[in-house]
């Protein structure tokens, strides 16, 4: 990522450690693999989150499977009654097996659809279908606060 790329993930990092201070996070970065980057129930530090999430390298393939693997394991690590992931991401999908599986797998999947460069509407909104949550598309880290507050309001 760069650009206002990089700056809309920050965006959503710091909107949701906001946003959910109160409640368990867990941050997971990922392309053609994934890394956590914060675990359910470590205590969040908004600015080492997002010195992390700005120190990882851009990278070329996007696996989406990765990620929702990855979160489907921390939420099973702690049971949540009202559990979700929030999926950042263009949903350009060009590497491992097709992530719809995954998605349906997931007790709610909102993707927040990056549009600002090259993405996949169709794949986003399969993705959220699939995870019972909703499509929000978010095309500068400005439209990131209003596109949660929709997630979760819903």
């Amino acid at each position: 990522m760069r650009g206002e790329r990089i700056r809309t993930a920050a965006a959503t990092v710091g909107a949701l450690a906001g946003e959910l201070r109160r409640d368990d996070l867990a941050v997971v970065a990922f392309w053609s693999d994934a890394a956590v980057l914060l675990r359910l129930g470590t205590p969040v530090r908004p600015l080492r989150l997002l010195d992390q999430l700005l120190a990882i390298p851009a990278r070329g393939l996007t696996n989406l499977g990765f990620p929702l693997q990855v979160a489907a394991r921390e939420l099973a690590r702690r049971a949540a009654r009202d559990a979700r992931v929030v999926l950042l991401s263009d949903c350009v999908h060009n590497a491992g097996p097709d992530p719809r599986p995954l998605a349906a797998r997931l007790p709610r999947l909102d993707v927040l659809l990056d549009t600002a460069g090259e993405h996949d509407l169709e794949l986003g909104r399969e993705l959220a279908v699939a995870g019972r949550g909703r499509l929000l598309r978010v095309r500068h880290h400005r439209d990131v606060a209003p596109a949660l507050s929709r997630a979760f309001a819903a």
